[in-house]
């Protein structure tokens, strides 16, 4: 990849629009509150006020990296397009029906998701390709024609064309694209063969109603952005962070919206794996707070967990399948509704509750003034001494406490017989236990023991929660690098362009057909390789290769990552001991007699990563110097105690911090708790670590 001087990052939260400004080597950052009706005003007001810090005009950014939660928020809150369901005979219903798999066994009334499109949006042809690619039953522009009439008669903006075994055989939808296009050429079209080219008819259907629910809307939304980043004189690219931790063109991104689902918490998850880089870790927790939502991620020898299959808007909080599966790659990690902004209630049972509903930025948590009467943990941050409300948000915001008292009073303290502050440690401890779950439960599910890693925070809240969260979980180390309070911004920034092609083929080790695997997935490096090259069209790409195998019968797969050598001279021998050395890794045994098959093959094209440069841990220099005083809440004893005030920007290299402590700075507070001590590192990182005895 060219590198160049003058680079924006941008990163639309849910309360908070994060901005950054790289320019020869400087950074400069700052938050804007998110404008939900045109989210385009938020990202040009913080690109002035940045350019105006480091003393350029916009017309001098080189090039502009952007992700957003705004196609997750359209999904999650059903603020799709008008959108139609095209699919082959008898299978009308697959995206209601879901699957067998029942994700609460007890629970006699299952809440189980609605789907995107009601039974009436969604219309059958007949034709039918069987699970080989083969034509069983003939499909003609006349058996199509009276489907598109009513498609017409009803004014879709958007159509999702999903038919069975398109993966393999893409001619029957195709030949529906271009009826439904010369009758409707005003209507969006994705196709489940483009979007999402494999097995499994649900998640595959299930992705392409959700590319084509959201088409219209992010369309709109980067043309805008695009129309208004011109107006300012910007000239350069604009790209988008995709869900599997890489940069996509902005006509890619505007084609297969669905791969932006996850960009947002992706950038965070490539800024963590780049600090991990630079100290040489190779077990991390990232853990990413903003406004409205925490995410966790695990990241293992300096790279982030991926997986084919995520979902989106959970009915059960931790249950897996409880949500809307959407079929593409993605950095996995575990989201929940824990942000600054999430709102507080008393149940039935008489408990605090805390989330998913959230503040947001209209009208925020009660402490900004601005009409909120609900608490949200901002209020609560504030409350217990964590904020100064006079510096929130680098002075921008001014923090009324009586606001937030007077709203955890009424929400929590009345019914509960509680004064604010201990409404307040109620709310907070509520709001860290449920992170700390989740991170527990992730970790369990992929055979992992949190006490050997590392916790990384970033984000505008996580600094906040992060100390509390690592004394929960028995996490000994934490960093808090320079910038977290805008670290997905950053992770834009580091990430390198990329794209991965997969496709379903189903194949058993004892029929191996070499010839085939190597046309295969040769044709699937040239398809990766040309997305990239829409966005770089000078750097070395590198391919990554990985096939998806099973023991014959069994109902998922794991990946095997193979080297080039190996995709592209296959041979039955060395998939299987790849395939036998990986599973034996994840359930400690191979099972013998039984036949492997292969479901999925993918590759993945990217530019070379980021060089980075070893961090020299610095030795102790004595103590920091201090700003004054505050009270201070340590949850682990329970009161106020008083805690040193420092500004991080007053830190030296090797500056020690004991706690109880506040370190300030623009975009977020990191607290130290009472058993732990921090030090400046030479990077800027704050590496906080447990005190002797504690």
């Amino acid at each position: 990849m060219k590198k160049t001087s003058i680079r924006l990052g941008v990163d639309i939260g849910g309360t908070f629009t994060d901005v950054v400004l790289e320019v020869d080597g400087a950074s400069f950052s700052t938050k804007v509150l998110t404008t939900y009706v045109a989210p385009e005003n938020a990202i040009i007001d913080g690109m002035q006020q940045v350019c105006a810090k480091a003393g350029i005009a916009a017309g001098d950014i080189e090039q502009i990296i952007h992700g957003t939660t705004l196609a997750t928020n359209a999904l999650i809150e059903r603020r799709g397009a008008k959108t139609a369901l095209i699919t082959t005979d008898g299978f009308r219903d697959v995206i209601e029906m879901r699957t067998e798999s029942r994700f609460e066994q007890y629970d006699l009334n299952l809440n189980i998701p609605e789907p995107l499109l009601p039974r009436q949006c969604r219309y059958t042809v007949p034709g039918r390709i069987d699970a080989t690619g083969t034509e069983l039953k003939p499909l003609t522009k006349n058996d199509i024609a009276p489907v598109v009439e009513a498609i017409a008669e009803a004014g879709y903006d958007s159509v999702a064309i999903g038919l069975i075994h398109s993966y393999l055989n893409d001619a029957h939808e195709k030949l529906v694209r271009d009826v439904l296009a010369k009758r409707l050429p005003d209507v969006m079209i994705s196709l489940s063969s483009e979007v999402s080219p494999q097995m499994r008819e649900y998640e595959r259907f299930n992705t392409v109603v959700a590319n084509a629910y959201i088409k219209p809307l992010m369309k709109s939304y980067l043309g805008r952005l695009e129309g208004r980043l011109r107006d300012e004189g910007v000239r350069c690219n604009i790209f988008l962070m995709h869900s599997g931790g890489g940069i996509i063109s902005l006509e890619n991104a505007a084609e297969f919206p669905v791969r932006l689902v996850e960009s947002g918490p992706a950038g965070g998850a490539v800024f963590a794996a780049n600090i991990a880089a630079r100290y040489g870790l190779n077990k991390v927790l990232s853990f990413d707070m903003g406004g409205t939502t925490a995410k966790i991620c695990l990241i293992k020898d300096q790279t982030p967990k991926t997986s084919r299959v995520f979902e989106v808007a959970r009915t059960y909080r931790f249950k897996k399948g409880s949500g809307m599966p959407i079929s593409i790659p993605v950095i996995d990690m575990v989201e929940i509704g824990a942000g600054g902004g999430s709102l507080a209630h008393v149940d039935s049972m008489r408990q605090i509750r805390v989330g998913p509903e959230s503040a947001g930025s209209e009208p925020g948590p009660a402490c900004y003034g601005r009409g909120g009467e609900k608490p949200a943990v901002t209020d609560a941050d504030l409350v217990l001494g964590k904020l100064d409300p006079d510096n929130f948000a680098g002075g921008s915001i001014k923090l009324e406490t009586s606001a937030s008292e007077k709203a955890l009073t009424s929400v929590l303290g009345d019914v509960l017989d509680m004064d604010a502050a201990t409404s307040a440690f109620g709310l907070a401890e509520v709001v860290d236990e449920n992170m700390a779950n989740a991170a527990r439960v992730h970790a369990v599910e992929n055979g992992e023991d949190l006490s050997e890693y590392t916790m990384i925070a970033f984000g505008g809240a996580a600094p906040l929660h992060a100390g509390r969260l690592c004394e929960k979980l028995g996490v000994e180390r934490l960093l808090v690098p320079p910038g977290a309070g805008v670290g997905s911004a950053i992770g834009f920034l580091r990430a390198p362009f990329s794209f991965e092609a997969n496709r379903s083929v189903y194949m058993k080790l004892s029929e191996f057909d070499a010839d085939r695997i190597r046309s295969l997935l040769a044709d699937l490096q040239t398809e990766a390789t040309g997305f990239v090259r829409n966005c770089d069209t000078e750097s070395e790409i590198l391919s990554e290769f990985k096939v998806y195998m099973r023991y014959t019968g069994q109902g998922w797969e794991i990946p095997i990552t193979l080297t080039e050598a190996q995709a592209m001279s296959p041979d039955a021998a060395t998939f299987k001991a790849r395939f036998i050395e990986d599973y034996s890794k994840l359930f400690g045994r191979a099972v013998a007699g039984m036949d492997i098959e292969i479901t999925v093959w993918s590759v993945n094209a990217t530019t070379p990563p980021e060089p980075v440069t070893k961090i020299r841990l610095a030795e102790a220099a004595g103590p920091a110097p201090t700003e004054g005083n505050r009270s201070l809440f340590d949850p682990a004893s329970a009161a106020f105690q008083t805690a040193t005030v420092v500004l991080r920007r007053a830190l030296n290299e090797g500056s020690e911090v004991a706690g109880p402590a506040a370190i300030t700075e623009a975009e977020t507070t990191i607290i130290i708790p009472a058993s732990r001590t921090a030090i400046r590192q030479p990077d800027g990182c704050i590496d906080v670590t447990t005190k002797k005895g504690a």
